[in-house]
């Protein structure tokens, strides 16, 4: 069995090989893959059935699962069934459908019409949520705290270390909940996004046209698709009109629909013209078709199976923390493992009173509390928590908080260009006859200086009658129509339901002038819609019965109409369109729109059409070609009553004769044009350093049209190709200068090559790269990836991604879904599949113009996280070591206690440290470049300086001092009287000779208790002057205050106010000073530390203005 499938496997690639060559890779990575190995499966006449290769721990690997379900897809036979047999199957009637007990019946044994979304492990988030992170070490500190709270560490039981525990494990539960709430947010983003997908859809129920939604359909039910349908589940087809098509390129990839057939088209099920797959649009035409198959048995269910199961990504801002983490906690064990190593071999042996085990078990947590900033978490969260609501509001859906972060590090995007760079609208924006090129807008306006609301007239001047001839080929050999619902709106705002061509076409006709009377004039008779093998399209037309004259007066007199006796002279109007090489063949002449009449089509005209055509088709448009002719339907029976032919032969009668001799009304130029903002949109992507690229499955001549266009190739240089990444020696401007010339100093993942350096490569280029090709390819600034399927799409992002580029996707179909998940960041808009929002990490609401703003604003994420532990780091944990370290090796009271630590990092600091989130970008963000998540980090060395040597030291300096200050006023011993005691037995001496009449119990349930009070109101009003002076890197206070409005953040003022009611209600309250050993401070010392405060602001002042000063000095090289 294994040879058989490595065989397959081979085989499977062989031919991934050849269509990547032959057809430029059309089909998406999973559905690919898929296919083939069904192909391959039938061809081999074996099953994998429930045979799997194992990975070394005993796991399914990700191709046994794609060899699961091209095995099952070989076993379907739905497509090879004729109606009456699926009936048979499904125990349905093809005619009136399925009763409505019996749908609700298997309703309710088979669940509903739903795609599984991924179930999360439950108890591994909360394990993680619980243990994860700074909690693992604050585990060991309770565990400890327990230990210590009764014999035989404590005798009698010491309730303040129980006081502690249950405090430490509060703060826990708070840190986790805050993760939780992270999780719980992404939740409601999802629900939120899939409340907004359509859910509706059209069945058969006891003969009844109903709607149900989409979710209540049932194996059997007989679904009627119209016009514009998405399709609810995988449907065989039994019934379609003759211009049915579906696009699958949410699927697929591939621009060109799909013609739907009753009949199987192909042996493989997923390759079958009679199966509409779940997710897929009908564009033309309409059908009906039986559900085969419904929810996770789907197509899209096992492809959204295969993505959804692929790893986790970790977020940018999720390993920067972890580092940090680690760093603290590596730390913190480097303390108190030095502190267990000094008690052992000294402290102990020395003074066996000072430092008993509880009391070294209590020291030690103390420094493991007062080493992590515990309130870092919750700070972090309220951070991202807080721009994700600014993104928000500018139209994007961060699903989880911590990607909002990775935006502000991309440095290169990679955008689709239909509906993205584009609006997804095709529009006609040139027209021409053969001799004379104009605007829609120019011809517009000539009808409007006529008669535009009238009928065409005879008086009517030659230009302006040929502008109509081409008006209503357009108008008249088209399938779309306007949704009812828009039609108040705008022509252009307008939604059509038909293919894009069509679409085009219509809005071009409406707007030249008002065509509801003029399509009236008009009766369709016969049609041979656009098929894959004719590429053209046909429609025929007589007078209406009411208004015989229009058509006789625009295109002739012997042209029929609905109301007249049929002769064998009378011949009706034959419309045709489609592309010029198509139809070039079977022209004999052309409108001249000078005289509006024909002309003979010589040699010149057609060099003058491929001229036309050559030039359009350089700026991005499709060019397509109208003619008229002639079908005479009295010959047409005479040939059908003579050869007994059937309906089929009148069709290739009615094709023979309308191709004869054509006449070319004109050519008009399609295109969908770029968005308003996009130009803009480039511009400002590229200003904050990230680089932007088309991929798509265009051509690349219409690509590079379109690059130009919007900016993304900022010069009109012929790009590069992939001959001038095989050459390096080639060089269009200077054959002297190679490539590797043009090289300079560069970064890692950054451009090597000057600005306007652009390349276009297509997707067989992309097949036959090597490593070093694709080093010179990912240092270009402009690159379009034209021809490229979805498996490439994410070739290219692992490729930059190899080279240190963050890389940000954008898509909206099934097929985009591998890519999306692989980049840094996936950003698709909610109008696209369900399979790729699943798979993406942001959703756009609204257009493309919103990606620089959240670049921006991750940026303001990156900047304030900075600066919120940069707050809490000076107070919540370098001035809470030296306290514990003074305790430790000099032998002095304890000046801070454990609970007045947690405390301090808990909820004193939090309120200010969630004020600093609200802080505004301090200069403008994106006018720099992004950084390098491998180089810059969230804490360096830098603001480890910062906040430890320079602020911490001084906040250390200040409290450890009034500490001091206050127990030689009170007691009489100050620092050199205390220092190297170890313990009361040195202490009792002192405070006898001090003459105080202080016993040793009042040293230090009091006024040990109370200095240790003073440590703390002196840290949380010294934060105070820390959080003015770290909301700003560069500017002076008061360049950026926090009350004019530029940078205002009044938030600031209400984080102190409470920061100082939590140190006054845990100084001052009985029930907590009785339990957690708390004192009242004495008035002066809440008011001494206020001018300490505003010298610590003071002093980054001086530094903030050497660095302005002396930039390239050492305080520039230090700054953080």
């Amino acid at each position: 069995m294994t040879t058989d499938k490595e065989q397959r496997k081979s085989l499977a690639l062989v031919r991934t090989q050849t269509l990547e060559r032959a057809q430029g890779n059309a089909v998406p990575i999973e559905f690919r893959t898929l296919s083939i190995h069904v192909t391959e499966t039938q061809r081999s006449g074996k099953q994998g059935g429930g045979f799997f290769n194992k990975d070394s721990k005993g796991k399914a690997t990700k191709e046994d699962d794609i060899t699961s379900e091209s095995d099952y897809f070989a076993t379907v036979d739905f497509h090879k069934l004729t109606p009456a047999e699926l009936a048979l199957r499904f125990n349905t009637n093809e005619d009136v459908g399925l009763a409505q007990n019996e749908a609700q019946r298997r309703l309710q044994a088979n669940g509903p019409n739903s795609l599984a979304a991924r179930k999360p492990n439950f108890l591994k988030k909360i394990f993680w949520y619980v243990f994860g992170g700074f909690c693992s070490v604050l585990w060991v500190g309770v565990i400890t705290f327990f230990l210590c709270w009764q014999p035989p560490l404590s005798n009698p039981p010491n309730v303040t270390n129980l006081a502690l525990a249950l405090l430490v494990i509060f703060v826990i539960f708070l840190q986790a909940s805050f993760s939780a709430f992270q999780d719980i947010s992404t939740a409601r983003v999802m629900s939120s996004i899939m409340d907004m997908i359509p859910s509706e859809c059209t069945v058969f129920r006891d003969g009844q046209l109903v709607k149900i939604p989409a979710a209540n359909i049932v194996i059997g039910d007989r679904v009627h698709l119209s016009l514009g349908n998405k399709v609810p589940a995988d449907l065989r087809m039994i019934q379609v009109s003759n211009d049915a098509r579906f696009d699958r390129a949410i699927l697929t990839g591939e621009s060109e629909a799909i013609e739907a057939s009753t009949l199987s088209t192909d042996e493989n099920f997923l390759e079958s013209k009679n199966i509409a797959f779940m997710g897929t649009h009908i564009i033309q035409g309409s059908a009906v078709g039986i559900v085969v198959l419904k929810g996770n048995d789907t197509l899209m269910g096992r492809i959204n199976k295969l993505t959804s199961g692929r790893k986790e990504k970790v977020s940018i801002i999720s390993q920067e923390i972890t580092r940090f983490v680690r760093i603290i906690v590596a730390l913190t064990v480097l303390l108190a493992s030095l502190i267990l190593i000094v008690w052992a071999a000294k402290i102990n042996p020395t003074y066996p009173d000072f430092m008993p085990p509880a009391v070294l078990l209590v020291t030690l947590m103390g420094c493991v509390v007062a080493f992590i900033p515990e309130g870092m978490p919750v700070c972090v969260s309220l951070t991202l928590l807080m721009i994700a609501r600014r993104m928000r509001a500018n139209n994007i859906l961060p699903k989880a908080l911590t990607t909002v972060e990775t935006l502000g590090c991309v440095n290169v995007i990679c955008s689709d260009k239909t509906g993205t760079l584009t609006e997804n609208k095709m529009f006609v924006t040139n027209v021409a006859f053969l001799d004379q090129e104009t605007t829609p807008e120019e011809a517009k306006a000539k009808i409007e200086n006529s008669k535009p609301n009238s009928l065409p007239q005879p008086e009517d001047s030659p230009s302006v009658l040929a502008l109509r001839q081409l008006q209503l080929a357009t108008l008249l050999c088209n399938n779309a129509t306007f949704d009812q619902e828009t039609i108040t709106l705008p022509i252009p705002e307008r939604r059509v339901l038909g293919d894009a061509t069509d679409s085009a076409l219509l809005r071009f006709a409406s707007q030249l002038s008002d065509t509801s009377i003029l399509a009236t004039c008009f009766h369709r008779t016969m049609e041979i819609p656009f098929n894959s093998r004719n590429k053209w399209m046909m429609a025929v037309y007589e007078g209406s019965a009411k208004q015989p004259q229009v058509i006789k007066t625009l295109f002739g007199s012997d042209i029929t109409n609905a109301a007249a006796t049929k002769s064998e002279k009378d011949n009706m109007l034959v419309f045709v369109k489609g592309a010029p090489d198509v139809l070039l063949p079977h022209c004999t002449s052309f409108l001249a729109a000078g005289s509006n009449a024909p002309q003979p089509l010589s040699d010149e005209w057609i060099s003058e059409l491929s001229r036309i055509q050559m030039a359009w088709s350089r700026r991005g448009q499709r060019v397509l070609m109208l003619c008229k002719s002639r079908y005479n339907p009295y010959m047409a029976q005479c040939d059908a009553k003579g050869s007994g032919s059937s309906a089929g032969a009148s069709q290739e009668e009615l094709a023979r004769q309308g191709l004869q001799e054509l006449c070319i009304l004109g050519l008009v130029g399609i295109m969908d044009p770029p968005r308003p903002e996009i130009k803009d949109t480039i511009a400002s992507c590229r200003r904050a350093g990230a680089r932007f690229f088309m991929v798509t499955g265009d051509f690349g001549l219409t690509a590079a049209a379109i690059a130009r266009q919007i900016g993304l190739f900022s010069t009109n240089r012929e790009p590069h190709t992939y001959d001038d990444i095989m050459d390096p020696k080639k060089n269009k401007e200077d054959s002297s200068v190679s490539l590797e010339d043009s090289l300079g100093e560069f970064e890692v993942g950054r451009p090597r090559f000057h600005e306007g350096t652009s390349l276009v490569l297509t997707g067989s280029d992309l097949a036959k790269m090597s490593p070093g090709e694709w080093d010179l390819v990912c240092a270009y600034e402009e690159i379009v990836f034209a021809r490229t399927s979805p498996e490439q799409k994410l070739k290219i992002v692992t490729e930059f991604q190899a080279r240190e580029g963050v890389v940000a996707v954008t898509g909206d179909g099934v097929n985009d879904a591998p890519a999306l998940k692989a980049a840094d960041v996936g950003v698709a808009v909610v109008s696209g599949s369900d399979v790729a929002m699943e798979a993406a990490d942001l959703i756009l609401l609204g257009g493309f113009d919103s990606i620089p703003v959240a670049m921006r604003l991750g940026r303001v994420v990156f900047q304030n996280l900075q600066k919120v532990i940069g707050y809490l780091l000076p107070a919540g944990s370098w001035s809470e070591i030296w306290p514990v370290l003074i305790n430790t090796f000099l032998g002095t009271p304890l000046p801070l206690s454990s609970f007045l630590m947690i405390i301090i990092c808990c909820f004193t600091d939090a309120f200010p440290g969630t004020a600093l989130v609200m802080e505004q970008e301090e200069f403008d963000l994106l006018s720099i470049p992004p950084r390098n998540a491998k180089k810059a980090h969230l804490i360096t060395g830098r603001i480890y300086l910062q906040s430890y040597i320079f602020i911490g030291s001084l906040m250390t300096f200040f409290s450890e001092m009034f500490f001091f200050l206050y127990m030689k006023e009170y007691t009489g011993l100050g620092f050199q009287d205390l220092i190297f005691t170890f313990g009361d037995k040195k202490i009792i001496p002192l405070l006898e000779k001090a003459g105080r009449g202080m016993d040793i119990d009042t040293f230090n349930n009091l006024h040990v208790n109370t200095g240790q009070c003073i440590t703390f109101v002196t840290l949380v009003i010294l934060q105070w002057g820390n959080v003015l002076s770290i909301r700003n890197r560069r500017l002076s206070i008061l360049q950026a205050d926090p009350i004019r409005e530029k940078r205002r953040n009044l938030w600031l003022f209400a984080g102190m106010f409470a920061s100082l009611l939590m140190a006054i209600m845990v100084t001052e309250v009985p029930g907590i000073q009785d339990i957690m050993l708390t004192r009242s401070v004495p008035i002066k010392y809440w008011l001494l530390p206020l001018p300490c405060a505003l010298a610590i602001l003071l002093a980054d002042e001086m530094r903030k203005l050497m660095l302005r000063t002396y930039p390239n000095s050492v305080f520039g090289y230090l700054a953080w």
